[in-house]
């Protein structure tokens, strides 16, 4: 797999314009992905997971705003792009599967529709050519052709969701944002949609930004995984060794969140605490209130997050590191 990026985040900002005041959601976030590679983006609700996607998109509406930084792909800025042109580049470029199939698909127009508005967008395909390409699509994620006639309301939950990411499969983008593809999907559900998903990454190629709530799904699928707390990336690593070994006491308490299916029985820890208020930002380290492990660093000095060996970066003050500057993470 090539390591030269197709896509770079560098210091990203999104603000949430409110009445109570500007809440920074996502605070200079940087990290890359490779071609072909799945990148996890894991944290818990209210982390900004899910508005770095939408950054990546530019699908962002009032409140909310990128206030800071760049996102290049193959090396351009697409924070600069034009509407026209940024029309042009989702879907064909970077296409996105959403949280509800449900609420991703259009509930009065018959799946030949969807498809069709799509193809014909983008391509100069005519009706036919777009009609025999949406039931190419379905046979690809196992959907029977002759259901390109039928309303999203007649399929079942796993079906729909497989339906997005045939449309997002369309244009044969080089990268898919998949945010919480499996949310409300039973397990066995779950993983056929996710070994359909790693079949068809491994046929055609694409890169993939997946972001869930179940760090143990996360670690099974990704090749790297970044964690997000309020806001920031505060760790990033191989996804096997964010179980087994973190860089950060947050990471620490995801991985003792949830029971292990083989070995013996342990209590579960979990974190103390809640979520950070971002209206709220503390002096130095953003998890010290929660942290067993706080010191007085933690309370005066602000994190940045810094590559503690090769591969691996954290922002955490237990661990010494080069503040990742320039560096690609």
């Amino acid at each position: 797999m090539s390591r030269t990026p197709l896509i770079s985040i560098r210091d990203l900002c999104v603000d949430y314009i409110t009445d109570a005041g500007d809440v920074r959601a996502c605070d200079h976030v940087n990290f890359d992905i490779a071609p072909g590679e799945v990148f996890g983006l894991a944290g818990e609700s209210g982390c900004g997971k899910s508005t770095v996607a939408f950054s990546l998109m530019r699908l962002h509406k009032p409140p909310a705003f990128i206030t800071g930084g760049e996102v290049l792909f193959n090396g351009e800025n697409i924070l600069n792009y034009s509407d026209a042109r940024m029309r042009d580049f989702r879907w064909r470029e970077m296409s996105m599967v959403f949280q509800s199939a449900m609420n991703a698909l259009n509930p009065v127009l018959t799946l030949e529709e969807q498809f069709c508005d799509v193809l014909m967008r983008h391509t100069k395909l005519t009706r036919k050519q777009a009609v025999k390409r949406a039931q190419g699509l379905l046979e690809i994620v196992d959907i029977h052709p002759s259901r390109l006639t039928d309303y999203p309301h007649q399929f079942s939950g796993g079906m729909r969701q497989r339906l997005v990411i045939a449309i997002a499969l369309a244009l044969n983008p080089k990268m898919i944002i998949m945010d919480e593809p499996t949310t409300a999907l039973d397990v066995v559900v779950q993983r056929e949609i996710l070994q359909k998903i790693y079949a068809l990454k491994e046929e055609f190629g694409f890169s993939i930004l997946f972001i869930t709530h179940d760090l143990s799904l996360m670690v099974e699928f990704s090749d790297r995984i970044g964690i997000m707390y309020s806001g920031e990336l505060i760790e990033v690593a191989p996804s096997k060794q964010v179980l087994t070994n973190p860089y950060h006491p947050y990471t620490e308490g995801l991985g003792s969140s949830f029971p292990s299916l083989t070995g013996p029985k342990h209590q579960l820890t979990g974190i103390p605490g809640n979520p950070l208020n971002l209206l709220e930002i503390p002096t130095g380290c953003r998890f010290q209130a929660r942290c067993a492990q706080v010191h007085e660093q933690c309370r005066t000095t602000q994190t940045v997050l810094r590559q503690i060996e090769p591969g691996r970066y954290s922002n955490c003050h237990l661990y010494d590191g080069e503040p990742i500057a320039q560096q690609k993470v």
